[in-house]
């Protein structure tokens, strides 16, 4: 007995460290966290051991219960309580349908005329309320309006193919997560039960993904709040991530989504699989604005807005003109989403495209549709990165680029600086995105924002930079010139600040212009100690400045890094088009391009590579249209699909990074 004991634990440590693949042997240790999930759930008081009860057969708290159900009516995240019904009427096979039902059928579960109360429209609550409806027509024959299949279908088809909006978010993506298993679970409707399996799993996977083997979530986020990222433990998400793999404390009592997972049906397998303890590429999620255009055009014109409005293209200048009409039409103008812009709502919708070009710096980043993200993990750190996402325009929630030591965060943010995270404007975490590159285990994260008319008033004066940085977490703090490191346990961390210097008791940096920081990550396994670790940070090099680049006219702001083995670098022009870190000419250019004008086909040869090299295209207003990185000599390319006009050609090495323009005549 001592001997198969000894063996378990031995298998489960190999399975944890990363030597093995969790197998079905480690469910039956899932399964059996569930129910002691469960049993402790059930010995504290609340809201959220209700499905639990319900799941175990127990009769429901009654006082709970009607707490729910007196302030669903009024409540303006409504759709948080009705997906804890919805599941309890499921489990509970009628006994509290008397109870519940009248309640659930006085709401309007989709966007209706002067409803300024509820969100239909975010990623997450779309599912809720759409769900919701779907199961209560299936097991109520409740009834439904004539799109609601086809919107829900829909939407879980786009989670299965692009991946989740609001990406890596510990705040909405437990919420979504109740949805989806609810229709997982209960439906009838073999595809929207396929799909929303589906749906789950890759939900639950990105969860894992950036998990740390300390059970601490800290990622980079398309939509998350400044509170989910103090604590390691004890918020919602963290119920859902110590079910999947038993790291960090056990939760003491239910949240609001631990019980839809304790009692969901739904095949773990490949969920647990996924866990793994290093990870070191770069994800590709959503799709662009004009796929979306696509993808969503076989729906209702207000179906179509409100899809768009999931992906954060609320005011962008391709879509501003049917939100404003859709706002007007259903007066939503006093919803609460929309209350940053009410100024504009007496502008006719014809002519609000044009407003939005001229605030392009608010209108186009609120989109979340697509992102590419870099993520590094290596056991108790992580580190991830959104690659030049809306550099210098106004951020709405979004972490750009964020540092897990352990068991705290490492980020920054632009804006009003104050003692308390929680405290910055809840609608826009950054006041100016930066341009973030990563390569593995470095990013370097620059600053240089647009400007922002002042027709907005104040929300965006701040342009401060300031450092989440939270001195108790750590073991150790070092001080090296510019550079602020910090050890907790094995796991280490450094930043290059932009300055040094305190705002308001927080390390920040007033923005003139612009400025660059640094983040680094490693732990004793890379390094061995966190002295060599030192060492590697005090060898790096560091560098930074404008010019003018006589090709474009533009000030181009510059900035490199190198440390370790790693070489990153950036110039950034003033309309966000990378144009090269010097004023060559062709003939001190290792490489050619022709014809040009070109046709069909532009040609580039290199004299010679320097090891690999990125070429990219962009459109003369800054817009990435082509990615090419390998190490021939020599590439054709089809321009047959390029408009007429002029391009910005740009090619990155690890030694230099060079521009020419070109154009295309058909």
């Amino acid at each position: 007995m001592r001997v198969a004991s000894t063996c378990f634990r031995f298998l489960t440590l190999l399975i944890f460290c990363g030597c093995l693949k969790p197998t079905l042997a480690s469910n039956s240790v899932y399964e059996q966290r569930k129910q002691d999930y469960i049993d402790t759930s059930l010995t504290y008081s609340g809201e959220n051991k209700l499905v639990l009860q319900a799941f175990r057969g127990l009769p429901l708290d009654t006082a709970a219960l009607n707490l729910v159900l007196n302030r669903v009516p009024t409540r303006e995240t409504a759709d948080f309580d009705i997906i804890h019904l919805i599941r309890i009427l499921y489990l509970t096979n009628g006994t509290y349908d008397a109870k519940i039902l009248p309640v659930l059928n006085g709401i309007h579960y989709w966007i209706n005329y002067g409803d300024t109360l509820h969100n239909y429209f975010s990623e997450n609550h779309g599912v809720m309320w759409m769900g919701s409806d779907w199961l209560l027509h299936e097991k109520y024959n409740r009834p439904i309006d004539n799109r609601l299949e086809a919107r829900l279908k829909h939407y879980l088809q786009l989670k299965v193919q692009f991946g989740f909006y609001e990406f890596f978010s510990s705040t909405y993506g437990p919420f979504e997560l109740g949805g989806l298993l609810n229709l997982a679970d209960f439906s009838q409707d073999t595809l929207i039960k396929n799909l929303a399996t589906k749906a789950s799993q890759i939900l639950l996977k990105d969860f894992l993904l950036l998990t740390n083997d300390k059970g601490s979530f800290f990622p980079v986020a398309g939509r998350n709040y400044p509170s989910k990222y103090d604590s390691p433990y004890g918020q919602n998400h963290n119920n859902l991530t110590y079910l999947m793999t038993g790291f960090g404390p056990a939760p003491q009592g239910a949240s609001h989504a631990g019980p839809f997972l304790a009692s969901t049906g739904l095949s773990m397998d490949s969920v647990i699989a996924s866990w793994r303890p290093f990870e070191n590429f770069t994800m590709h999620n959503g799709h662009s604005l004009d796929t979306g255009f696509i993808i969503n055009a076989a729906l209702s014109t207000t179906d179509r807005v409100v899809f768009q409005w999931s992906s954060g293209a609320y005011f962008h200048p391709s879509v501003v003109q049917e939100t404003a009409q859709l706002l007007r039409d259903s007066n939503l103008w006093a919803q609460n989403d929309f209350a940053l812009l009410a100024p504009l709502s007496t502008i006719p919708p014809q002519n609000m495209p044009g407003i939005a070009n001229n605030l392009s710096s608010i209108s186009k980043s609120g989109g979340i549709f697509e992102a590419n993200i870099a993520i590094f993990k290596n056991r108790s750190i992580t580190l991830s990165s959104i690659l030049d996402f809306w550099k210098g325009k106004v951020g709405f929630q979004q972490y750009p680029c964020v540092a897990n030591v352990g068991t705290t965060a490492v980020y920054t943010g632009s804006g009003e600086v104050k003692p308390i995270w929680g405290d910055r404007n809840p609608n826009n975490q950054n006041t100016h995105l930066p341009y973030v590159e990563q390569h593995k285990n470095v990013s370097l994260i620059m600053y240089r924002p647009e400007s922002v008319p002042n027709l907005l008033g104040d929300n965006f004066a701040f342009k401060e930079v300031a450092l989440h940085w939270q001195d108790a977490d750590f073991d150790q703090v070092v001080e090296d010139s510019m550079w602020l490191l910090g050890r907790q346990q094995e796991s280490y961390v450094a930043v290059r600040r932009a300055c040094l210097g305190e705002i308001n008791t927080l390390r920040a940096c007033p923005t003139v212009g612009g400025q660059t920081w640094v983040i680094m990550v490693g732990d004793s396994s890379m390094y061995s100690s966190f002295t060599n670790f030192q060492n590697v940070v005090h060898q790096s090099q560091f560098e930074e400045r404008w010019y003018l680049d006589s090709l474009t006219s533009q000030y181009v702001y510059y900035a490199k890094v190198v440390v370790d083995t790693t070489t990153i670098d950036y110039a950034w022009g003033v309309d966000s088009t990378a144009t090269g870190i010097a004023n060559l000419g062709e003939d001190n250019l290792n490489w050619t391009v022709y014809p040009n004008p070109a046709n069909a086909t532009l040609n580039v040869e290199w004299k010679e590579t320097n090891g690999p090299a990125l070429l990219q295209i962009y459109s003369i207003d800054g817009g990435l249209i082509y990615t090419h990185r390998g190490n021939e000599k020599s590439l054709s390319l089809s321009t047959q699909s390029f408009g007429n006009g002029m391009y910005v050609l740009k090619i990155t090495t690890a030694k230099s990074v060079n521009s020419k323009r070109f154009v295309i005549e058909h």
